[in-house]
């Protein structure tokens, strides 16, 4: 196993504590805005205020008791987020699109897709925060912590980490 130097350990430290805090900061900013977007007409729009509510009480337990449960939870919501975020960007385009076929019947194909692609309402790629929220959250979360990953008892001096 490589062990880290000590001035390696402090700067994985100040930067992990760096990207924490981007997170928590970048979700409660996007749930405060989807809110007072009023977010809320169907149950699809409450997907990424859900996810947000979920990782913001995920991370305030995570910054409390920082054990392997808190961290391991943090790490699948971070792949909701991106799964989220994903279909985020294919109901914008759907949305869109529908826009523009109710404007423009005739259009199809490639030219339905650049004029979707072009709309400003629902923007497109606005649901990709929610996909670089979960790539800082999985970044904050690796390399993952001795405590997560199972080891042999000649890695940990004769003791098994606990997860």
């Amino acid at each position: 196993m490589v062990r880290a130097s000590v001035g390696e350990a402090a700067t994985l430290f100040v930067l992990r504590k760096i990207l924490f805090a981007i997170l928590v900061l970048g979700m409660a900013g996007s749930g405060a805005e989807l809110v007072l977007l009023k977010h809320t007409e169907d149950v699809w729009q409450w997907i990424p205020l859900v996810l947000l509510a979920a990782g913001l009480i995920t991370c305030a337990w995570h910054g409390v008791s920082g054990g392997a449960s808190a961290t391991r939870l943090v790490r699948w919501l971070m792949i909701g987020f991106i799964i989220g975020g994903g279909l985020g960007v294919y109901f914008h385009y759907q949305g869109l699109a529908e826009f523009k076929l109710e404007s423009n019947p005739s259009l199809a194909g490639w030219d339905l897709i650049w004029q979707a692609i072009g709309g400003k309402t629902p923007p497109l790629l606005a649901p990709g925060a929610l996909i670089q929220l979960g790539l800082v959250g999985l970044a904050y979360t690796y390399p993952p912590s001795p405590r997560l990953r199972r080891v042999s008892p000649d890695e940990a001096g004769g003791e098994v980490p606990r997860s």
